[in-house]
């Protein structure tokens, strides 16, 4: 296996039916009977979904001193939960979380001075969370992403949000028109997110080291930076069970020049800088990474 591209292979579990039924369900009854509900499924998919399981442990070891199945079934069912929070967050019932925020301020600032900027974040918590709070805010952010391997959970979610539906830039490996895309937003003085933990098909990554092993992360944001000449801001919103959600903004890059002499030296110590902001906030919630794959694998390999 291309174990760079490896996530892209982890196709979505279940069908379009089960996922409907889950929303009748907690638009029926409610958050808690949902939440009730995905207890049994985490459960299941920890007990027999082996790569997850093992993944799980061995991103938690770094972390931990000692694992047990209690800890991989808690990250498992985390990552549950706060899918499931999207459901209501997209249709803008808010009222079931508490909701705090640091950095916000420099979204604000940036909108008010109609400056274009990249938030760099990662599959850490909720990023949905984050970008439905930011629209209800009046802080509109477009994200870049790749749905290739969940068509069915987003073809359904992109119909509940009406009030902010959510303006995405669609990845095509086999085409540049999603940077040129993004290009054109951030001249225009818009935001665009993008997530910077995980290598996709054809990418150009650096090996760094994340949480005391190498780890390859991508260098497609960083080099986008350097183009367009506009700032970062690392941007990630940590979840907290049963109904917290905290969401950070900080500063990142103010403009990035890469070395000419050697450009790649200078994209590796950008994407450590970015590795070690991760780790910091992966201690801070140690089951909020969810990915439910080997990183460390990659250089294994």
């Amino acid at each position: 296996m291309n174990h760079d591209a490896s996530w892209l292979t982890i196709s979505e579990r279940g069908t379009v039916l089960g996922i409907r039924f889950l929303l009748f369900v907690c638009t029926a009854l409610g958050r808690g009977v949902g939440r009730a509900i995905l207890q049994p499924i985490a459960l299941y998919y920890a007990l027999v979904h082996v790569n997850a399981r093992r993944a799980s442990r061995r991103y938690l070891e770094r972390l931990h001193a000692r694992v047990t199945f209690g800890m991989i079934y808690r990250h498992i069912l985390h990552f549950a939960e706060a899918s499931l929070d999207r459901i209501f967050l997209l249709r803008g019932r808010h009222e079931h979380f508490e909701i705090g925020s640091q950095g916000f301020d420099h979204l604000r600032a940036l909108r008010d001075s109609r400056r274009g900027a990249i938030l760099l974040g990662a599959h850490l918590g909720s990023f949905e969370a984050m970008r439905v709070l930011a629209d209800a805010r009046e802080l509109p952010i477009n994200i870049l992403t790749y749905t290739g391997n969940a068509r069915k959970v987003n073809a359904v979610l992109r119909g509940l949000d009406t009030k902010h539906p959510p303006r995405a830039i669609e990845i095509d490996p086999s085409s540049i028109d999603s940077i040129l895309r993004v290009k054109e937003l951030v001249e225009s003085g818009q935001i665009v997110a993008i997530l910077g933990d995980r290598v996709a098909k054809n990418d150009r990554f650096a090996t760094v080291d994340f949480l005391g092993g190498p780890v390859r992360f991508p260098t497609g944001p960083y080099l986008l930076a350097a183009m367009l000449g506009c700032p970062v801001y690392l941007t990630l919103g940590l979840y907290r069970s049963p109904n917290r959600y905290e969401f950070f903004c900080e500063p990142f890059l103010e403009k990035l020049e890469l070395p000419r002499r050697d450009r790649e030296a200078g994209l590796r110590a950008q994407v450590q800088r970015y590795a070690a902001r991760l780790e910091h906030y992966c201690r801070l919630a140690p089951d909020n990474w969810f990915n439910f794959f080997d990183p460390w694998a990659q250089s294994d390999a």
